[in-house]
């Protein structure tokens, strides 16, 4: 069952089903004044039908643009403000589904050019080439960093953002800092990567039912202190490690037994080659249980876990590109081939957290804003969120529930609009009511061809559907408008 975007939690309509699809998600905001909420509901439809617009394109007047750069700029606007409404309406949707929830979360970097960093701070210092004389040359990226955590069904249905971290740096760079300073011995309050433990801890407050939830992280929140946080807070991780941490008695490593470990089965993947070719590939899966010793520098202060350790590899190495290793480490019982490949399965889908980013970047353009501070961006950011978890949210849900109804994440306009503009072929009449059949229409509004061996449509076409089904609105509303005079 998909999760309807426009209802509440216990099935009960909120007006017409998606008549307004913001009004589920800004409902449950709080502000400080009322008209900053109107303001913000505004501002997040006319975002979310112009996707990838400027502020004054999808205003479309001054006074429309102007009150949106006033609500970015407002002292009394956080991006905890923008968000709490969504944070609320995706409680409810983890509670209108059933099973097992991953918790995705990532970091990402939004750059910007600008003639001073002072006003948005820095990301990190880069290479640029060599000068006349040889030498290295290095320049500084203006920006802010984004911390994300996007809460997943089994079925690959994006709920929506459980928590959000947006910072900035007055300096960058700590390799000179590491070569006097031990980052193992840091206590990790003190560390940028609390921001992992910090996430996790909000999400589990949001959603509550703690067992019910898997966080699902790649090789950057392999963090001891991580794993200590979720047994204290009953949850459950997947996680990618890349410390070969010390084990057993302490005399030897993981790697060490693990490399008696027996392959409890193999598994077939169809992936495509570096030129696009169809292949198949053998993977060996080997699993164990390893009881693993915090860092030295930390042994006092958190105690020994018994986890198990997946090792994913590739049968045979390949030629032309690296082999498939995954190491991951859990602290969920593997009793059994299945529940092996359950683990690995679970971590692929930590690829829909950088699609999520995909919409952000490409889809909404967060990169290109001319916003001059660090506050204004990180509430645009917080805006963007939400439409691109609608846009992810339509690309996927179709395809977990093909059958269900398109009221679920379009309006009664939309569809109508889509109806007279489109027409379903005869191949597929049979769904012609269905969700599935609705999406693949606004997929064709952005260039989806639909053709019998095409893959169902992904984000780009889907967010370029939307926009363009927004501007085909407002045309046949100015042509049935009456005129005056």
């Amino acid at each position: 069952m998909v999760p309807c975007v426009g209802r509440a939690a216990g099935g009960t309509a909120r007006g017409s089903p998606s008549e307004n699809w913001t009004r589920t998600e800004v409902e449950a905001a709080t502000f400080a004044d009322a008209r900053l909420h109107r303001r913000f509901g505004v501002l997040l439809g006319q975002l979310a039908v112009g996707i990838g617009k400027s502020i004054p394109q999808a205003c479309r007047d001054w006074a429309g643009a102007k009150a949106a750069y006033g609500f970015l700029a407002n002292s009394r606007v956080s991006e905890g403000d923008i968000l709490g409404g969504h944070m609320a309406a995706t409680a409810e949707r983890f509670m209108a589904s059933r099973g097992v929830v991953l918790l995705l979360q990532d970091t990402t970097e939004f750059t910007y050019r600008r003639a001073s960093a002072s006003a948005i701070g820095v990301t990190k210092s880069v290479n640029s080439g060599r000068d006349a004389k040889g030498r290295w040359r290095h320049h500084t990226l203006c920006g802010l960093l984004m911390h994300t955590s996007l809460a997943v069904t089994e079925d690959r249905v994006p709920l929506g953002v459980t928590a959000l971290k947006v910072w900035t740096r007055s300096k960058c760079g700590t390799a000179a800092l590491k070569r006097v300073v031990n980052p193992t011995r840091v206590p990790i309050e003190g560390k940028e990567s609390v921001r992992w433990l910090d996430n996790l801890r909000r999400s589990v407050e949001l959603l509550g039912e703690p067992g019910r939830l898997v966080h699902v992280g790649d090789r950057e929140s392999d963090i001891y202190e991580l794993f200590c946080l979720a047994r204290d807070l009953g949850t459950h991780f997947v996680v990618r490690t890349c410390v070969d941490r010390l084990a057993g008695d302490g005399t030897h490593t993981i790697a060490t037994e693990m490399a008696d470990a027996r392959v409890r089965g193999l598994h077939r993947v169809a992936l495509r080659g570096p030129e696009g070719e169809a292949m198949n590939v053998v993977l060996e899966i080997q699993a164990r249980r390893v009881h693993v010793l915090p860092p030295i520098g930390k042994q006092r202060r958190y105690p020994a876990l018994d986890l198990i350790v997946l090792h994913v590899t590739e049968r045979d190495r390949p030629r032309g590109r690296e082999p498939i290793e995954w190491k991951l480490l859990t602290d969920l019982p593997v009793r059994s081939r299945r529940d092996a490949l359950e683990k690995v399965r679970w971590y692929a889908m930590r690829w829909k957290i950088e699609t999520f980013r995909k919409i952000l970047k490409s889809g909404c353009r967060a990169e290109e804003s001319r916003l001059q501070s660090a506050e204004r961006i990180a509430n645009l950011l917080a805006l963007f969120c939400i439409i691109a978890w609608r846009v992810l949210w339509l690309t996927l849900a179709h395809r977990a529930d093909p059958g269900a109804t398109p009221q679920t994440a379009l309006s009664e306009r939309e569809i109508t609009v889509l109806d007279r503009i489109l027409l379903i072929r005869r191949s597929e009449r049979t769904e012609e009511t269905s969700l599935a059949a609705y999406v693949r229409k606004l997929a064709r509004l952005g260039g989806y061809l639909g053709r019998s061996r095409d893959p169902p449509p992904g984000i780009s076409v889907l967010w370029r559907g939307l926009s363009r089904l927004a501007d085909i609105e407002l045309g046949m509303e100015v042509a049935t408008r009456p005129t005056c005079g």
